[in-house]
């Protein structure tokens, strides 16, 4: 099994190489983020570990582009930092799983045999109604070939409705995905967003891919 370890700490990569080969992986190493994306597209390996803060290109920045470059190799994350939303981030731009530091060789072995174990298996990349387009891997929305330019909470509400196309979605079920489930707000805060939705992606093409459905929710079609 081989595994590429892309970390710019010298001491850190030289431990994880220890204990990865001590377990039986063939481990080659890059310090720093392009070299680490150069070396991940142009080889092959059975997983990569991935720091999130990296010279040249962080963490976030090498697994989304390989993502976009249809390379699925299994990605196991690591920080130094323990907050969730970092978490959220590494895992929405499409690392496989996420581990903070300190930890011990025990836990890393633990979770890169189970990261690996998935393996690389392709992973659709587009979400698509009739002319729009969204990659979750790049965050980009087309429609006819035009990019549209979204913010982040406009991206997560339409991705939800792409991955819901062609069924009714009521409000507080866009609000548990895209808000969370203890937002104490007013659920029209929707019907706001679903406007700017309209906005950029529907009124300037000559379209409406948003139907409203009375008593139910809102509604993505092919447009």
């Amino acid at each position: 099994m081989r595994v590429l370890v892309v970390e710019d700490d010298p001491a850190v990569a030289e431990t994880l190489r220890r204990v990865l080969t001590a377990d039986g992986w063939n481990v080659v190493t890059a310090a720093d983020g392009a070299l680490g994306l150069a070396r991940a597209c142009g080889e092959h390996f059975d997983a990569v570990i991935l720091d999130i803060m990296l010279p040249e290109l962080n963490g976030f920045l090498v697994v989304r582009e390989l993502r976009a470059r249809n390379n699925w190799v299994p990605v196991l994350m690591l920080s130094a930092k323990d907050g969730e939303y970092d978490q959220a981030e590494a895992l929405d731009y499409g690392a496989d799983d996420y581990l903070v530091k300190p930890f011990s060789g025990v836990v890393l072995r633990a979770h890169l045999r189970a990261v690996a174990r998935r393996g690389a298996q392709e992973r659709p990349v587009d979400l698509i109604a009739g002319t729009l387009v969204l990659n979750p891997a790049t965050r980009q929305v087309h429609r006819g070939g035009v990019r549209i330019e979204l913010t982040s909470r406009e991206f997560a509400v339409l991705e939800y409705l792409m991955r819901n196309r062609g069924r009714a979605v009521a409000k507080n079920a866009i609000l548990r995905s895209v808000w969370d489930e203890f937002y104490e707000g007013s659920e029209n805060i929707v019907e706001v967003y679903i406007r700017y939705l309209r906005k950029r992606i529907d009124i300037p093409f000559g379209v409406a891919s948003i139907e409203t459905v009375r008593g139910a929710g809102y509604r993505l079609v092919d447009a």
